[in-house]
């Protein structure tokens, strides 16, 4: 079961009563992490956290208001402001940079909008550190300068995956890279997407280089009444650019796609023909084989497509490779799918198949 959390006020309020009563959470994560940096980058924690500080201008820049709900995240919890800011500048530390081999990755996202659906649907397994899914917290965020926020993140991550009241939704794909600037963590990224009211400005928050490391944003949009859409933006610290051009159906795995941001970056994902691309391959067959049969995709299509078992341990719903090395070893953690023409979710926690999608609002 993940612990819900229903938070409202000002970003301060909202943080502190996310440290408070997600204090478990928080302590895991801290716990997930300081092994993660270690295994991945060498580094101990102290140097973590010194590493997350060259982001702190960048972040009061952009908006102060995550700055303060960070502090009070971190007085909620009883652990300091660096802590939780090392929590939110994770991948910048872990991925961004990374010069190893064998890695293991994971994520599958996907959406289907018009021409092939009138709704608006997207969806995705997070796979990561077994160990996060005694992290998992699922927020539902009422600040009055924002809409309703639905988010479901790790302790302490104050921007994740989920949606909004205005029909803003996003899904989130880690790309791994050599480089990475001092400029605003990708996680608070994904929260200036769901404290968007449209989708032009959620993409005004990811464009021109803002977001200190590479990443896979897909974006949805629905106005309701058969008006929506969904944008595939790989960002980076040079610049962002869209992928995916098959109308009405994206999907996005762990690898950098566009030929404008490789002439920038190195993709360091030792696994990217045989795990990342094979993952993207099969979920475009699934999607195309379910629009072949002339079926109507809904959210149990994705439900269906999210499960998929095929090549495991390199499935879809993705599996732990035993004979990795423990810090890279990942599995789902959880699958939701998204209805931005309802406003509705529904989550999944862990991969197991026994497990029962639970319907948010």
């Amino acid at each position: 079961m993940i612990k819900k959390l229903k938070l409202q006020g000002s970003a301060k309020e909202i943080g502190y009563e996310h440290g408070f009563q997600g204090k478990k959470e928080v302590l895991q994560s801290l716990k997930t992490y300081e092994k993660l940096f270690h295994g991945y980058q060498h580094i101990d924690w102290s140097e973590a956290r010194e590493r997350a500080l060259v982001h702190l201008n960048a972040i009061e820049k952009y908006d102060i208001s995550m700055l303060e709900e960070m502090e009070g995240i971190a007085k909620g919890a009883g652990v300091d402001f660096e802590d939780i800011l090392a929590l939110n500048a994770r991948s910048e530390i872990a991925l961004a940079g990374y010069k190893g081999t064998s890695f293991s990755d994971g994520c599958t996202a996907m959406a289907i909008t018009n021409p092939i659906s009138t709704e608006t649907i997207i969806g995705q397994n997070w796979d990561w550190k077994p160990t996060q899914i005694k992290s998992l917290l699922l927020l539902d965020m009422q600040n009055n300068d924002h809409p309703d926020i639905t988010m479901v993140t790790e302790g302490g991550i104050i921007g994740k995956i989920g949606f909004n009241s205005a029909g803003v939704g996003i899904c989130f794909n880690a790309l791994i890279t050599d480089k990475k600037s001092d400029e605003v963590p990708i996680h608070l990224g994904l929260r200036a997407v769901l404290n968007s009211n449209s989708l032009t400005e959620a993409v005004s928050k990811i464009k021109g280089g803002q977001m200190a490391s590479a990443a896979s944003f897909l974006i949805g949009y629905d106005e309701g009444d058969g008006n929506g859409m969904a944008v595939n933006a790989e960002v980076s610290p040079f610049g962002m650019d869209y992928v995916g051009e098959n109308p009405g159906k994206l999907v996005h795995t762990n690898h950098i796609c566009s030929s404008l941001i490789k002439q920038n970056l190195k993709d360091m994902n030792e696994f990217r023909y045989d795990d990342s691309m094979l993952r993207k391959k099969r979920a475009e067959q699934l999607i195309n084989t379910t629009i072949a049969k002339q079926e109507v995709i809904r959210e149990q299509s994705f439900k269906e497509w999210l499960s998929d078992e095929f090549n495991a341990p390199n499935s879809i719903n993705h599996f732990e490779n035993k004979r990795a090395p423990e810090h890279r070893r990942m599995e789902t953690v959880f699958s939701i799918v998204i209805n931005l023409a309802k406003r509705k979710a529904h989550l999944r926690v862990g991969k197991s198949l026994e497990n029962d999608y639970e319907e948010l609002d």
